[in-house]
């Protein structure tokens, strides 16, 4: 996946803002301003996603590329490392399971 189909696959769902929050080398993407993706913009080597706790444990067992969230909450994130080994169609259904996990937190008049 380049920057390109991530910020393109992130941007092509309701209500999402791309946004610069943590300084102008760190892309966030928020739903109703609520965070569900971020990655460095400099080197697009990894992506943080937002995953329900079990399934990010199952996550990392089974992928290598795939660990506890690089200066997040880790049992709530994992950071995906863009080894080439984890395919875009699988990446592009995580990101939306993150943004449904998020969006699905929200109030229902947010929803």
């Amino acid at each position: 996946m380049t920057l390109d189909n991530f910020q393109a696959f992130c941007l092509s769902l309701p209500d999402v803002t791309e946004e610069f929050p943590f300084g102008p080398d760190t892309l966030v993407y928020k739903v109703k301003g609520k965070m569900f993706a971020l990655a460095g913009i400099d080197t697009f080597e990894s992506i943080n996603l937002k995953c329900d706790p079990e399934e990010a444990l199952e996550l990392r067992e089974r992928y290598q590329a795939v660990v506890p969230g690089y200066h997040m909450n880790k049992k709530h994130w994992n950071t995906v490392h863009l080894d080439h080994s984890i395919g875009d169609t699988m990446l592009r259904d995580w990101i939306k399971r993150s943004y449904d996990l998020v969006r699905a937190s929200l109030p229902k008049k947010d929803r």
